[in-house]
């Protein structure tokens, strides 16, 4: 894979799992964020109204909300599409900039009739296929669909557990795309790692969280009564940090 032309921006992409999130974003330099709720399970829809606070405390960045009922694999029954079709319509509502979603059916190929009866619900909101694609069957075969549906946008770790590991096949993914559709590597892309992933696969857009520990202001706190994951203190929380993005560019 050639390396890019220097003169080439480096477009930003941030998984924000909050409003303030894309503020920091947005501060940071980032030109679109990837909105979720859930981000332990992988990230699903996020609610109305952190859509809504995120479009009011934002004014350039472009937001695109995942459409995800739910954690764990991509084989979804009637009921979680009819959810997932309910949500589209709320994000063309809200008038976001983009969607995304990934479908597999159980033989582990992309479900070609689900993603276009999304992408039709959709239109004509730009479209991400997210990281579904890393687990299934065939990437090349499912490369093609991708772009057949009208895809905008791939976001992939190179079907490894992190980009860095997934070049490879980003770089052969970037090459058989010759411009039809954007693979965009995501998962584990850092600032020290940015530079070497763009420059090995010829990608242009990167998708990371670029998130630091912030600590809650309570005084009072009782460790011993957990609200979910045990292994998580409430006390604690990730966010995207601004210094982070700009570091990223």
């Amino acid at each position: 894979m050639k390396k890019m032309n220097k003169t080439t921006k480096r477009i930003l992409e941030i998984c924000a799992n909050s409003a303030q999130s894309c503020v920091e974003a947005e501060a940071g330099g980032a030109a679109r964020v990837e909105l979720c709720a859930a981000i332990p399970e992988g990230g699903t829809t996020p609610s109305y109204g952190e859509i809504r606070t995120a479009q009011a405390l934002t004014s350039s960045i472009d937001i695109n909300i995942i459409i995800r009922p739910r954690g764990g694999d991509f084989l979804y029954t009637g009921a979680e599409v009819q959810s997932m079709l309910y949500d589209i319509g709320m994000a063309k509502e809200l008038g976001v900039h983009g969607v995304v979603f990934g479908c597999l059916t159980k033989e582990g190929d992309v479900d070609v009739n689900l993603l276009n009866r999304l992408i039709a619900a959709a239109a004509p909101l730009s479209v991400t296929f997210h990281r579904a694609f890393d687990v299934c069957r065939d990437p090349y075969t499912a490369l093609e669909q991708l772009i057949d549906c009208g895809c905008d946008r791939l976001l992939t770790s190179g079907q490894q557990p992190d980009a860095v590991r997934g070049i490879p096949l980003i770089a052969g993914l970037v090459e058989r795309a010759a411009g039809r559709i954007i693979i965009m590597p995501g998962c584990g892309v850092r600032p020290e790692n940015i530079a070497q992933i763009e420059s090995r696969t010829g990608a242009r857009e990167f998708h990371t969280s670029a998130r630091s520990l912030v600590y809650s202001a309570m005084e009072y706190r009782n460790e011993n009564v957990p609200m979910g994951n045990p292994f998580i203190k409430e006390s604690e929380r990730e966010e995207t940090d601004r210094r982070k993005v700009a570091a990223c560019l």
